[in-house]
């Protein structure tokens, strides 16, 4: 079954909700208000089967110019556009604004249906003909079925479904292999069943008992009911209209203009770059001008910032412009919005998201460019893009709240592109070229670290790291040595493969003064600052020795200024051995070791946590 969302346009009073019911027995007029006064004001929703294999959802938007906003909540996800014009009125002024919105929106496809043909003699009806096919020349609707209809005596109805169904079978289905994605359209609490949300699946799929996330709040919840078309179903799959029951959140939490979307893929945005076309019925549009902007089901107010050099926009004209909105919205490279004026409110252009949180600090004729770039671009070439912008590489978690990449795609993107790709503790991509430059850079700074201390054994991994990938993941040092071939990695140290520590002979000696000085002193220790003073070389040569003698195991660090002889650790154990499964406390240590409280302590949590020793509250166990 395909299923395809289609819309009606057109002016109000012009028989959209009419038509509709005349086609699907639906009436679309679901409030109060509505029925009193004869007018839609809110969306209203009908469905049709059109055999064989066709499910069109149909949205009926209302036409008076006071519901616009309401309009363009409906017709954002529509495949295909039924789009009315009355044969006793022809062409009127929201005929127009509709149209214009429908082009902007990037609908590609529709019927077009004259109306209350009942009302009107053959001549008429035949002049309307004229000027609606003068008025779509040059759009996706010149050469569109044009069917003269009456929702009355049901005249040319059988000819309008058969031109739905043809039109509906050349329309590309929404793709339900993508992230999900539903923009809300309404919410309500139904009794015995809680929170209810409706809108259009436009990508993607959901079912019951998943967990999807609300934007831009970014609070998850679960689906604990699904239908489609009123039916209760197990799955909602893009191109659906669909209901879902929402367990632990109160239908006031959610509201028209939130997006339903898998749960931890994406991320709200209130920088959005764009190319935007303004419409040349419009006036220009000038750098900083406040706007109304509307996506999905969603309207926020926002400011223009226009990238391209000169300071507006001239109306026909298509430019790159950021939008800074008043408020975060989920959105996508590849969705489609449209911007309305503050005063009057009319609809003045519209356009595609080609990013979002673009740097909001990048020179605009920087920033324009990088659009160029990106307009257009397939997903491997708007990956690299990021990937080579991006400090350190970027994670799998930002590509896809960037591009709405699927994770095979990424990896099979990956595979292909000149990455260097990271799978643990996290899926990442780097350069490939920037990464060989700062391997060559951490090979420079460890080559500079044994000039300046040619005694250390390395450089410590985190010095390397704050200064060659300042603020960078801790992750990514340990993935780029590999290709500083010249260097090697030792535990917490990095070190030139050449490297070797040639002592001098002063050097020599006073490496054997202050093994000597641990050596002798047994478990009672002098400070280590009190052993390095007697060495006879300067501080900092002096710890350097130190650091060799506790790398090749002479000596144990137990504590921030204990340090004990190998000889003397391996006696204490000894000695321990010799009492296995015996218990005791601080004051036997005492005994058996000869030492005070001042090295009884830390010696035994070192013995707990060489698994020597067990704690048990005041007492330990040998093991």
């Amino acid at each position: 079954m395909r299923n395809i969302v289609a819309g009606t346009a057109g002016h109000i009073d012009h028989g959209k909700t009419a038509l509709i019911r005349a086609l699907t027995g639906i009436d679309t007029d679901r409030l109060e208000e509505e029925k009193r006064r004869g007018i839609s004001i809110d969306l209203g929703f009908a469905h049709l089967e059109l055999p064989p294999g066709i499910r069109l959802a149909f949205v009926d938007v209302p036409g008076h110019e006071r519901f616009i906003k309401n309009m363009l909540a409906g017709a954002s996800g529509i495949d295909l556009v039924l789009f009315i014009i009355a044969a006793d009125e022809s062409i009127k002024p929201q005929t127009r604004e509709h149209f214009d919105i429908c082009r902007l929106l990037g609908i590609r496809s529709g019927v077009i249906a004259l109306t209350k043909i009942d009302l009107v003699d053959p001549d008429i009806a035949g002049l309307v003909r004229l000027e609606t096919e003068d008025f779509v020349r040059g759009s996706f609707l010149e050469g569109a079925p044009i069917i003269p209809v009456s929702a009355v005596t049901g005249q040319g109805l059988d000819e309008l479904k058969q031109a739905l169904h043809q039109c509906a079978l050349t329309v590309p289905e929404k793709d339900s292999t993508r992230w999900f994605r539903m923009p809300v359209d309404r919410s309500f609490s139904m009794r015995g069943f809680g929170t209810v949300v409706t809108g259009t699946v436009v990508s993607g799929s959901v079912e019951i008992e998943q967990e999807i996330e609300i934007h831009p709040q970014q609070r998850r919840v679960r689906v604990r009911g699904v239908q489609v078309h009123g039916s209760s179903v197990n799955k909602a799959a893009a191109g659906q209209r669909t209901a879902l029951n929402l367990a632990g959140i109160e239908a006031g939490d959610v509201q028209r203009g939130m997006v339903l979307a898998a749960a931890g893929r994406f991320e709200s945005t209130r920088n959005v770059a764009v190319r935007f076309d303004l419409l040349p019925s419009a006036h220009p549009l000038e750098h900083g001008a406040p706007v109304h902007f509307h996506a999905g089901t969603a309207e926020v107010e926002a400011r223009t910032r226009l990238l391209d050099p000169q300071g507006t926009l001239a109306p026909g004209q298509s430019g790159y412009v950021r939008f800074v909105l008043s408020e975060p919205l989920l959105l996508l490279p590849g969705d489609r919005f449209i911007v309305r004026m503050f005063s009057p409110v009319v609809t003045i252009g519209g356009g595609q998201v080609l990013d979002v949180n673009p740097d909001p600090h990048m020179r605009r004729v920087n920033a324009a460019a990088r659009l160029r770039t990106l307009d257009g671009a397939s997903m491997p070439g708007r990956i690299a893009l990021l990937v080579g912008e991006s400090a350190y590489g970027i994670s799998e978690t930002n590509l896809i709240a960037r591009t709405g990449v699927l994770s095979k795609e990424l990896r099979a993107i990956a595979r292909e592109g000149a990455f260097l790709v990271i799978e643990e503790p996290q899926f990442w991509l780097i350069d490939r070229a920037w990464a060989g430059q700062r391997a060559i850079m951490l090979q420079d700074a460890v080559k500079e670290f044994h000039r300046r201390s040619p005694l250390a054994a390395g450089m410590p991994k985190e010095d390397l790291r704050s200064q060659i990938l300042p603020g960078s993941p801790e992750f990514l040092l340990d993935h780029l040595l590999p290709l500083a071939t010249a260097v090697v990695a030792e535990r917490d140290l990095v070190r030139l493969r050449s490297h070797t520590v040639a002592l001098k002979q002063e050097e020599e000696q006073a490496l054997s003064r202050i093994e000597g000085a641990f050596q002798a002193a047994g478990l009672a220790v002098p400070s280590t600052t009190e052993v390095l003073g007697k060495a006879g070389l300067e501080g900092t040569r002096a710890k350097a020795l130190l650091q060799i003698l506790l790398k090749n195991r002479k000596l144990s660090r137990i504590g921030d200024d204990l340090v004990f002889h190998h000889t003397a650790i391996e006696h204490l154990r000894q000695l321990l051995a010799a009492r296995k499964g015996q218990r005791f406390g601080i004051a036997e240590f005492k005994e058996w070791t000869g030492v005070s409280r001042k090295y009884a302590i830390p010696l035994l949590e070192f013995l707990d946590r060489e698994r020597v020793t067990r704690r048990e509250g005041d007492t330990r166990t040998i093991l």
